[in-house]
């Protein structure tokens, strides 16, 4: 067997699409012969989708032996829904979350649904899967398969590392417990609402670090986003993954003495606060049009003995299970949450020993080695058929 990839979310871009594709193609190399079609941010991005026509039918003429065109998001596979291709090549596409719900009847109507064409439709979430049906696709197609996480090399890391890395930064949590919000500035990621309407009831108990891309100052592109119609612009915004937030984020920031947005960070210092901050924050709201599809961050937390803390919405809760290896609370409660950190920080050592017990079932149930072996499964199956 042999697969193609078709993908425009992939290294060196970030984020946990980019990071489910990588971990996929690198996976199923060790198993079958695999052929790439992969945007690398080197070329025009309008060029690489305007060429995929030509470009798949040239590699899947030049290697007649592919049986699996496998392509990593519903935008991209929408885009190639309508190629002819040998009858012996099977499609399959993932779905993650807003490539689902993103707010266009046009799309749903006459594009999306052109889905149900391909062989196997993979959902990372119960919640995509949900959606999907609700909007036409057909259930008997869909398969759910969750990320996997990176499994972390053991190793020490010591009150003085952080004590020393909070210096650096000039923050002084003056015997305040330590919170962490991390990933892009968009509104549903929930930042600017829990630091609006939670961090206000902490009394001050708590300090916030925000870490991820970000601006201090507005952008050219920022400045002029803004002059669009209302509507038209917060279409662009999904679409493009623009930081929908991040002009809010920068004021509550700027106005509140407890809270800082550090910036993208090396892995290394990621992984240190990971392992030494109080509780990993995913405060994640309602978004018309838009829907956190997994919650990758949230494992990636918690695999480094983070105690999490996420709302139960969208594909949230096939990442956390509830006290299994992370605690769910109601979205957009801003007394709930508020209570539940004040309990943290009143009984520390009563939430303690949740910490371990959680990193330990998360690298029990999610790898990227049992994510692989389902997709080489599915791939497979649709062989022998």
């Amino acid at each position: 067997m042999e697969v193609l990839f078709v993908s425009h979310k992939y290294p060196p871009s970030t984020g946990g699409m980019e990071k489910q594709c990588y971990e996929l193609v690198k996976g199923i190399e060790k198993k079958c012969k695999t052929h790439q079609l992969i945007y690398d941010n080197k070329k025009n991005k309008l060029l690489f989708f305007l060429s995929l026509a030509r470009n798949i039918k040239r590699i899947c003429r030049n290697n007649p032996r592919i049986q699996v065109i496998y392509f990593n998001d519903a935008l991209i596979a929408s885009f190639c829904s309508f190629l002819k291709l040998p009858k012996q090549v099977s499609c399959v596409v993932t779905l993650h979350g807003l490539d689902v719900v993103f707010p266009s009847k046009i799309y749903h109507k006459y594009i999306f649904s052109r889905l149900n064409r391909f062989h196997r439709i993979i959902a990372v979430s119960n919640a995509t899967a949900q959606k999907a049906i609700a909007l036409g696709i057909k259930s008997e197609k869909l398969i759910v398969i969750p990320n996997g996480v990176d499994i972390p090399v053991s190793r020490d890391v010591s009150t003085e590392n952080l004590q020393d890395w909070l210096a650096a930064k000039q923050i002084d949590l003056a015997d305040r417990k330590l919170l962490m919000m991390m990933g892009r500035p968009v509104r549903r990621k929930g930042f600017v609402w829990f630091t609006k309407h939670v961090l206000p009831l902490l009394q001050d108990r708590f300090y916030v670090i925000i870490v991820g891309p970000f601006h201090p100052k507005a952008t050219f592109l920022e400045k002029f986003i803004y002059v669009l119609p209302k509507e038209f612009r917060n279409k662009i915004m999904l679409l493009t993954g623009y930081f929908s937030d991040e002009r809010q984020l920068r004021k509550v920031v700027t106005q509140t003495a407890n809270i800082k947005h550090v910036g993208h960070l090396p892995y290394s210092e990621i992984e240190m606060l990971l392992t030494k901050v109080d509780a990993f924050l995913m405060p994640n709201i309602v978004v018309d049009g838009d829907m956190e599809g997994f919650g990758l961050v949230c494992l990636e937390a918690a695999v480094h003995g983070s105690l999490v803390f996420a709302s139960n919405i969208d594909g949230i809760p096939d990442a956390i299970i509830n006290k299994k290896n992370g605690l769910l609370l109601s979205p957009q409660n801003p007394q709930l949450w508020a209570d539940k950190l004040i309990e943290l920080a009143r009984y520390p050592s009563a939430y303690e020993q949740y910490k371990l017990k959680y990193c330990q079932y998360t690298k029990a149930n999610y790898s990227w080695t049992r994510m692989v072996y389902d997709y080489y499964n599915v791939f497979i199956n649709l062989n022998r058929m």
